[in-house]
């Protein structure tokens, strides 16, 4: 399982070090003061966690369900990374609204993933 999910172990471990690391080391970096980039982060990491377990499973997903059962995976994990803000840091603190971006990045991957999977199951004559 870990070896056939490796890269996804890759993404939980970069979005955690991302989620506990002090605020005051993404202070000096200019093009962060984007209005809401924060937001705009939070999308982009679970929005690429999900679609890297959805590309490392592609071979066992026959339909939907499958794919609402890995999108557990990322929900569950971004409430952890929340939850862990508040308890083991001090300049980061967990937020609702970094969980529903989290939510709508695996919601569009998901999505992306069910509208696009079909194409790639026809074969090009």
């Amino acid at each position: 399982m870990i070896k056939k999910n490796i890269l996804s172990f890759l993404v939980a471990l970069i979005i955690m070090f991302l989620s506990l690391a002090g605020s005051d080391n993404f202070d000096g970096v200019p093009f962060f003061n984007i209005p809401y980039f924060d937001k705009i982060a939070h999308f982009g990491m679970y929005f690429g966690f999900m679609s890297v377990l959805l590309f490392e499973n592609r071979k066992q997903i026959t339909g939907n369900r499958q794919i609402l059962m890995l999108s557990v995976i990322p929900f569950f994990y971004g409430i952890m990374m929340e939850m862990f803000q508040i308890i083991f840091t001090v300049s980061r603190s967990g937020s609702v609204y970094d969980v529903l971006f989290n939510s709508t990045g695996i919601l569009v991957s998901a999505l992306l993933w069910i509208w696009i999977k079909p194409f790639n199951n026809n074969p090009v004559r």
